[in-house]
C-alpha cells in the first residue's frame, strides 16, 4: 500500500508541474488583463496537437515542442488582436468577456477535430522503461516533465523579478491606468504576458500529451483544476498558483483508488472549496 501511495504521489506532482505551467499563464491573463480565459485549457490542447503536427513530420520530440509555442503564442495574439483589444476598447463586462472566451474554447476545440479528428493519438518517440525508485515505477518522461516545468517556472521568475519587462508587468497588475500614466508601455506589457501565456500554456499541452495521450478535450478537462489553482493560490499570484496546482495534482491521483478517476475534477473543486471557506482570497495574496 505504501508504494501505492508513493505511486499515486509521484503521478500527482507529473500532472501538478503540468496544471501548474498552464495555471501561471491562466492567473497572468487574468492579474494583468482582468480575462477570465475559459479558451485557455484549448489552446493547452492545441499546442499538444501542433507539436504532434510536427513530430509526425520527422522532427525531434523536444524542437516540435518549441515550433508548437511559437504557433500557439501567435494564435494566442491573432485572439487579442481580433478580440480581446476591441472588447477592452469598447469597455466590456467581465460577463461579456467569459461567453466570449467559451466560444472561443468551443470554436478551437471543434477546428481542432475537425483537422485531426476526434481519436486519441501519440507522439512518435521512442519507448522507455520506467525508472525504478525504491520501488516506485518512475516513467523517464515524468522525471523530463518535471524537470522542464521547473526550468520554466525558474525562468519566470526571473523574468518577473529581474527584469524591466517584468517589474512592468508587475504595475500594470496592481493598476493599469496608472501605469499607462506613469509612462509604462502597456501594450508591450500585453504582447510579453500573451507570450508568456502561450509559451507556457503550449508547454503545459506538450508535455501532458507527453505522460498520456493527445485527444480533442483534454483541456476541457484540465480547465475546472487550471481555474480551482488560480482561485486557490490567490488570483493574479503565478506563485501560489504553482503550489496550489500541486497540492491538485497530487489529492486528484491520491484519491483515485477511493473514488475513481471519473472525480478527479470534483476533488480539485472540493479543495478550492474548503480552503476558500477559511481564506475568502485564497492561500496567497492575489495579484503579481
Amino acid at each position: 500500500m505504501n508504494t501505492q501511495f508513493a505511486q499515486l504521489i509521484v503521478n500527482g506532482i507529473a500532472v501538478g508541474s503540468i496544471i501548474a505551467l498552464a495555471a501561471v499563464g491562466l492567473t497572468l491573463t487574468y492579474g494583468i488583463l482582468r480575462l477570465s480565459n475559459f479558451a485557455h485549457g484549448d489552446f493547452l490542447t492545441l499546442g499538444a496537437y501542433l507539436t504532434l503536427l510536427v513530430n509526425t513530420v520527422g522532427v525531434n520530440i523536444w524542437l516540435s515542442m518549441v515550433l508548437a509555442g511559437v504557433g500557439t503564442v501567435a494564435m494566442m495574439l491573432l485572439s487579442e488582436k481580433l478580440l480581446w483589444s476591441r472588447m477592452r476598447n469598447l469597455r466590456a463586462t467581465s460577463t461579456t468577456l467569459i461567453i466570449i472566451s467559451i466560444g472561443l474554447a468551443l470554436f478551437l476545440r471543434n477546428g481542432i477535430i475537425f483537422i485531426w479528428g476526434g481519436r486519441n493519438q501519440n507522439y512518435n518517440v521512442p519507448v522507455t522503461t520506467a525508472l525504478d525508485i525504491f520501488g516506485v515505477k518512475v516513467p523517464q518522461n515524468q522525471l523530463l516533465v518535471l524537470g522542464l516545468a521547473i526550468l520554466a517556472i525558474l525562468a519566470l521568475h526571473f523574468l518577473l523579478q529581474h527584469t524591466k519587462i517584468g517589474k512592468a508587468m508587475r504595475a500594470v497588475a496592481d493598476d493599469l491606468d496608472l501605469a499607462r500614466v506613469s509612462g509604462i508601455n502597456v501594450d508591450r506589457v500585453i504582447f510579453w504576458t500573451w507570450l508568456i501565456a502561450g509559451t507556457l500554456t503550449s508547454l503545459g499541452g506538450s508535455m501532458y500529451g507527453l505522460i498520456t495521450a493527445v485527444r480533442p478535450n483534454m483541456g476541457w478537462f484540465l480547465i475546472l483544476p487550471l481555474f480551482a489553482s488560480v482561485i486557490l493560490g490567490g488570483i493574479g499570484n503565478p506563485y501560489g498558483a504553482i503550489i496550489a496546482a500541486l497540492i491538485i495534482g497530487i489529492a486528484q491521483e491520491v484519491s483515485t483508488p477511493w473514488l475513481g478517476s471519473q472525480y478527479k475534477q470534483g476533488i480539485a473543486l472540493l479543495i478550492m472549496i474548503l480552503v476558500l471557506l477559511i481564506r475568502p482570497k485564497g492561500l496567497f495574496k492575489g495579484t503579481i
